[in-house]
């Protein structure tokens, strides 16, 4: 990992006013000399994906993956750089980042128990059985089918994948890709908190657009959910209103 200022020494600052970059001299990037691994690391995850389908995807071990990795050659077994980089985005204390969310799961090997979840028809996504798939049957009921679940439970490889993705797209940016998204380990999709959104409303879901949604404006009224993470949260978490809290 390097600071601001090493960045603009290894890239130059054309490179971040090209991309529309805003940084504070606090914020951390993946190192120059980890780049490839990085890149590597997330073609892999993303063969892994395309191997076991989209579902399955949101739910497999850390373990399971590596088994696949070991045993399907279109995959490709991790690399001893990569499995390092991989402990690094889960071990490191993001506080340095600038997140100051709760850690979930103590350990990358950390499993979902697939007795406790259920799979949400048409949707690709898993809820835990209990208050999370009542709750959102019940804000289906109340609201109606225009409203859907956008993302269910994350296990450790899911939210893992999302992480470097956000990071690749913000150039190597952690603190940045931290402030949009829990890092592994640190999500509560993994015990319960589920996403919802407009059907038909595409990416923009993820944004505060969503709040211009007549689903919106009815989600906020309904007595039994709360949102996660509310603006200027202690967590160090952007403004989510599409994020259901459930523990």
């Amino acid at each position: 990992m390097i600071t601001r200022r090493s960045f603009i020494a290894l890239f130059g600052s054309s490179h971040l006013l090209a991309n529309n970059i805003i940084l504070s001299d606090n914020d951390i990037f993946i190192h120059k000399k980890d780049w490839n691994t990085f890149i590597w690391t997330m073609k892999r995850l993303k063969r892994l994906r395309k191997y076991i389908g989209y579902g399955n995807f949101n739910v497999i071990s850390f373990s399971e993956a590596l088994n696949y990795a070991n045993k399907v050659p279109i995959i490709g077994k991790f690399t001893k750089k990569e499995l390092t980089l991989l402990d690094m985005l889960f071990y490191e204390d993001p506080k340095k980042y600038g997140f100051y969310g709760k850690r979930i799961n103590a350990n990358i090997t950390d499993t979902i128990n697939i007795n406790e979840i259920v799979k949400v028809k048409d949707t690709g996504h898993y809820l835990y059985k209990g208050e999370a798939f009542e709750n959102y049957n019940k804000i289906i009921k109340d609201i109606g089918n225009n409203i859907i679940l956008t993302s269910g439970v994350r296990g450790i490889v899911k939210q893992m994948s999302l992480y470097m993705k956000k990071i690749y797209s913000l150039n190597g940016n952690i603190s940045e890709a931290s402030s949009s998204l829990a890092p592994p380990g640190y999500t509560y999709h993994s015990i319960g908190d589920f996403d919802v959104g407009k059907k038909g409303f595409g990416s923009a879901n993820f944004t505060e657009k969503f709040t211009t949604t007549e689903e919106y404006n009815y989600l906020k009224k309904l007595s039994y959910i709360s949102m996660r993470y509310t603006k200027n949260n202690n967590e160090g978490v952007r403004y989510e209103p599409w994020h259901v809290k459930v523990i």
